[in-house]
C-alpha cells in the first residue's frame, strides 16, 4: 500500500516542479489547449446527436411502449457518452503527447537535468521519435479501448455496474495514463513498450497512486490542460524511481546538485 502514496507523491512533485519553472510550464500548456479544443468539439457533437445515433443503432426498439423505449435509449445514450468520456480521458494524454512531443521531451529533459545534471538522449532524429511515440500510443489506445468496451458491457450488470465497474475503470484509465506519461522519459532511455508495461505491472500500486487521481481530475473540464506539464514532470521523476536512477547518475556517482535555472529551461529546437 505504501506505493500508492509514493505514486501520488510523484504527481504532486511534478506539479511543484513546473510551478517553479514558469517557462517550461507555459510551453507545456500549448499542446493540451489544442487537444482540448478538438476533444471538446467531438464530445459536444456526441451530446447533440448521441440520441439519434442510439436510435439508429436500436431499430428493434421502435415499437416498444412508453416509458420503456425512452428509458432504454436514454440509458444507452448515457452509457455511450460515459464510454466516450472514458476513452477521451485515456486517449487525451496520447494525443496531447504526440502533438507536444518536442515540448514535453524538453520538459522531461530539464527535470532529469535538475535531478542529476544531465539527461539521457535517444540519439534518434525527431521523425523517428514521433513515429515510435505514435506507434506505441496506438497500441496502448487499442488496449485501452478493449478494456473500455469490456467495462461498458459490464456496466449493464445490476449494482456491480454502477459501483465496482466505475472504480475499476478509473484504475485502468490511471494505469494507461501512467504508461503514456512515463513513455516520454523512457523512450529517451531506449526502454521499449513491452519493458515499460512490465515495469509498471511490477508496481501497479505506484502506477495507480499516480494515475488514478489524475484520471479523476481529467474529468473536470480544462483541468487536464493545466495538469499535463506537471504530470509529465512527475512521470519523469517516477521513471527515475522505476529504473533505479534516483540518487546516482549514469556512472553510479552521486547525483549532481541543482540544474539549469528558469531562463535556461526553454524548449529545444526540434531535431532534424
Amino acid at each position: 500500500m505504501r506505493d500508492l502514496g509514493v505514486g501520488f507523491g510523484y504527481l504532486m512533485k511534478g506539479q511543484r516542479w513546473v510551478a517553479q519553472h514558469g517557462k517550461q510550464y507555459g510551453w507545456g500548456l500549448l499542446p493540451g489547449l489544442i487537444t482540448l479544443v478538438l476533444y471538446a468539439a467531438a464530445l459536444v457533437s456526441l451530446a447533440l446527436w448521441g440520441t439519434d445515433l442510439v436510435a439508429w443503432a436500436t431499430p428493434f426498439a421502435d415499437d416498444w411502449s412508453s416509458p420503456w423505449l425512452g428509458l432504454f435509449r436514454g440509458f444507452l445514450t448515457a452509457l455511450l457518452f460515459a464510454l466516450a468520456l472514458l476513452l477521451s480521458v485515456i486517449t487525451f494524454t496520447a494525443v496531447t503527447l504526440l502533438i507536444g512531443e518536442p515540448f514535453y521531451e524538453s520538459l522531461s529533459e530539464q527535470v532529469d537535468i535538475s535531478e542529476c545534471g544531465h539527461a539521457p538522449e535517444s540519439g534518434l532524429p525527431l521523425w523517428r521519435d514521433l513515429w515510435t511515440s505514435a506507434r506505441d500510443s496506438l497500441r496502448i489506445v487499442v488496449r485501452a479501448a478493449l478494456w473500455g468496451i469490456l467495462l461498458f458491457a459490464l456496466g449493464f450488470l445490476p449494482v456491480v455496474g454502477q459501483t465496482v465497474v466505475p472504480v475499476v475503470g478509473f484504475c485502468v484509465t490511471g494505469f494507461f495514463l501512467v504508461e503514456e506519461l512515463t513513455a516520454v522519459a523512457m523512450q529517451r532511455r531506449g526502454v521499449q513498450l513491452r519493458e515499460r508495461l512490465a515495469l509498471l505491472r511490477g508496481r501497479k500500486q505506484l502506477a495507480w497512486g499516480f494515475g488514478t487521481p489524475l484520471a479523476v481530475a481529467f474529468l473536470v473540464p480544462f483541468v487536464a490542460v493545466f495538469l499535463m506539464p506537471g504530470a509529465v514532470a512527475g512521470a519523469t521523476l517516477m521513471t527515475r524511481d522505476l529504473l533505479g536512477e534516483n540518487g546516482a547518475d549514469d556512472d553510479g556517482s552521486p547525483a549532481a546538485a541543482g540544474g539549469q535555472d528558469d531562463e535556461a529551461a526553454t524548449p529545444r529546437i526540434p531535431r532534424t
